[in-house]
């Protein structure tokens, strides 16, 4: 069912069952009210007929002749019956009227007054003590008028309830095709946008309502799945160009290898190589399964002694600092050392700190490169900061994309994963990583540690 027949049902049956109810009540209401005043008028008939009969040797003839003149125009005699003591009618014609029965003769002299309905008639009965002696008067009336009444009312309000069932049906049909002509547009866009061009938004209504969120949603939603689709793009572009190289190689020597008897010593150097390319290829695995998984880490993090890290990443890479002539300085100017514990994964972050380490490293052209361990505003910084050629502008917004590298390093071995995977992992633990970079100067990566509760 869609929306705008659900909207018209509900509507209707809304409609339809308020309705009724309040019909109901109006009707049992309007019932009773007009009961009562039948009843009201035959107590008055009643009364006007006791006085009329048994007060007739007490009231002067003048008096009683105007009774009379009233009397005739507002009842017949047919419709009233004088009981005495002995319960037989002496005054009226109502005589012999089986629904007045001993129990209401009796009821009417016990509690001064009774009142019922029997064969389509209104009955009302009083006490009337007189001279002559105690009387009961019972006057009566028709209920066909009172009937036909209801009868009116009821189609009345049938025929209010299937009028107003027919305009609420096709109001509700046309509010909610303005309502929902909002959705149709959005769903009509939807369909059209192509699946080539899945990164184009649909337009916002700007109407600040539920569509316009509705909208904002599907585009933001829209573009994660763009730049999955441009992470996978580029993954598949990555691994067809990078993997390329490390398996031509590896064929190709052994391909070459094959065909002759070769030292021992060609049969190492051919291993060795071989192995380093496997190596490659291994470790952009990890790395990329490490990216795909990064999002579903559960936060079960420890202390880390961040200063530990660096000193771990300091004596791996010393060998490399050696060979290349470069050289890897820490500066420690931290006066709280409960700066230097933070609660994280220790695996991440070393994996996080030792990229952009052995980054400056490869990209420092032989020159020192400098950490230094900081504090500002009650938290922890730390700075790595190479001389080497640095980093463009154009480059600079995108080294932290996945597999981008920069132009003036295609020279340099690299995956174009590390600095990504770096920035992933300190955005998981809510670091701030700054890069700015000078050509021919250097590059500085400045991270900025969330603060934590410490001791003075």
């Amino acid at each position: 069912m869609t929306l705008r027949n659900r909207f018209t049902l509900i509507s209707s049956l809304s409609f339809g069952i308020v309705s009724i109810v309040t019909f109901g009540i109006i009707f049992l209401a309007y019932y009773d009210s007009t009961k009562i005043s039948y009843f009201e008028r035959l107590k008055n008939t009643a009364l006007i007929s006791a006085i009329y009969y048994l007060e007739k040797d007490e009231l002067p003839k003048n008096r009683h002749a105007q009774i009379k003149r009233e009397y005739t125009h507002l009842i017949e005699n047919k419709q009233v019956a004088v009981y005495d003591q002995n319960n037989q009618v002496t005054f009226g014609q109502n005589l012999n009227d089986k629904n007045i029965k001993l129990q209401h003769l009796r009821i009417a002299r016990n509690s001064k007054s009774v009142q019922f309905m029997a064969d389509n008639n209104f009955y009302y009965g009083i006490f009337y003590p007189d001279n002559q002696g105690n009387f009961v008067v019972f006057a009566k009336s028709s209920s066909c008028s009172f009937t036909s009444q209801m009868i009116r009312l009821s189609v009345i309000m049938l025929c209010v309830l299937i009028i107003g069932l027919l305009a609420i049906y096709f109001l509700s049909r046309y509010l909610s095709k303005v309502v929902y002509k909002p959705i149709s547009n959005v769903v009509e866009r939807i369909n059209n946008v192509e699946y080539n061009d899945i990164s184009k938004a649909i337009t916002s209504t700007n109407t600040h309502d539920e569509i316009d969120e509705l909208i904002k949603s599907y585009n933001k939603l829209l573009g994660r799945i763009s730049e999955s689709i441009l992470l996978q793009q580029n993954f598949i572009n990555y691994v067809s160009h990078e993997f390329k190289t490390p398996l031509t190689a590896i064929s190709g020597n052994l391909e070459v290898f094959a065909q002759k008897d070769r030292t021992p010593e060609e049969y190492r150097n051919v291993v060795k190589e071989s192995l380093e390319n496997v190596y490659e290829i291994e470790n952009i695995l990890n790395n990329l399964l490490l990216m795909s998984g990064l999002t579903k880490l559960e936060k079960s993090h420890q202390q880390v002694r961040i200063d530990e890290l660096i000193w771990k990443i300091y004596e791996k890479l010393h060998p490399k600092e050696l060979e290349n002539n470069d050289s890897i300085s820490i500066d420690l100017q931290i006066t709280k050392p409960y700066l230097l514990e933070f609660p994280g994964n220790e695996t991440l972050l070393y994996l996080a700190l030792y990229n952009l380490v052995e980054n400056a490293v490869k990209y420092s052209d032989h020159h020192p490169i400098v950490i230094t361990l900081l504090e500002n505003n009650q938290q922890l910084q730390i700075e790595i900061k190479d001389q080497g050629k640095g980093i463009t502008d154009d480059d600079l917004g995108k080294v932290t994309e996945t597999f981008y590298r920069g132009k003036n390093v295609d020279h340099v071995k690299g995956s174009g994963i590390g600095l990504s995977l770096s920035k992933s992992i300190f955005d998981h633990h809510h670091i701030d990583m700054e890069i700015n970079s000078v050509i021919g100067r250097g590059t500085t990566v400045s991270l900025t540690f969330p603060k934590v509760s410490g001791t003075l």
